[in-house]
Order: structure tokens, then sequence, then C-alpha cells
């Protein structure tokens, strides 16, 4: 069976803008408390950014992944990260070699082990194409990350957030 980018077991459920709340925002509230173990990227030479970020949250994987301006999949507990070494796209002689990496981005590979305060959604509200996009973000002890779309693909953005972003 074929997969989106190639990754075992993973089914994206697109949704977008105040949707996500609805659908994600309870379990996502409910890792407060939990620690974050492990950060995984997809890495090759360099981070695979349209591929999903994986947040394993003492057992509980929240993988989150962004596409076009406003669409945006979370899906839970779906890929493991010690699968998945080569990437084909469908075409097994262009392959491509990536893996898995809990240590490639020092800010995020710093927020290991921290504890998690909170976790919600954020809407953007700007005045340019991005209106209406919703990011993750995820408080901990000693810093804040939000999975934003940086247009097409995941973004990382530390510390506090846009003030364009509106909690839903």
């Amino acid at each position: 069976m074929s997969y989106p980018f190639d990754v075992d077991g993973y089914r994206p459920e697109w949704i977008r803008g105040r949707q996500n709340a609805a659908v994600h925002g309870d379990r996502l509230r409910a890792l407060a408390g939990r620690r974050l173990r492990r950060a995984w990227l997809a890495w090759g030479d360099d981070w695979w950014a349209d591929i999903p970020v994986l947040l394993d949250f003492d057992g509980e994987q929240v993988e989150i992944s962004h596409q076009k301006f406003d669409d945006l999949s979370i899906t839970w507990n779906t890929i493991d990260p010690v699968r998945n070494a080569t990437w084909t796209y469908g075409d097994p002689d262009s392959a491509i070699h990536l893996g898995w990496r809990h240590d490639a981005v020092p800010e995020l590979a710093a927020l290991q082990g921290q504890l998690l305060l909170s976790a919600e959604l954020f809407r953007y509200s700007g005045p340019d194409m991005a209106d209406g996009m919703c990011a993750p973000s995820f408080l901990f002890e000693h810093e804040r990350l939000t999975v934003s779309n940086a247009l097409d693909e995941n973004g990382l953005e530390f510390g506090d957030p846009d003030p364009r972003y509106v909690a839903l």
C-alpha cells in the first residue's frame, strides 16, 4: 500500500481553520502535565519540512503536518520513527535516504525532557494569504514551540507567538 510521503501507516486528515479546535482541542489540552520525550523530524541533508513533525509526550505521539495555505493534519500514534529510512515517492529508482532525527535542531532538542504546561491551537489573523491558518502551540517550562504553516510545509517557531495569532 502507498502512503503519503511513503510513511507507513500515515494517513493525513486535512482540516481547515476552526474545525481543528473542535476535532483536536481537547486531546491537545490533555497532553498538559506530560514530558516531551522525543521530537522527530525527517532529515536528509537538511530538514524535510513537508513530512510531519512528531512530538512524543510520554507515549502519546502527535503528528503535525501543514500543506497549502491553511490545511492542517493532526494525527495520533500512527508513525513509527524507527522505520522509513528510505523514501521512494513511488519510484524505487529514485530513492531518497532520509531518517527520523530528534537531535538535528538544537532549539527543538532542548525541549526534550521538559514538562508541557499547556497545548492550544492558534488561528492566524492577518492581512495576508495566511489569514485563517491554524497552528498547534506547546508551552513548556522554559520555552514555547508553535508548529506553523510555512507556505505549504511545516515551520517551527520558538518563543512568544506572533501577536497576530489568536487562541481558539
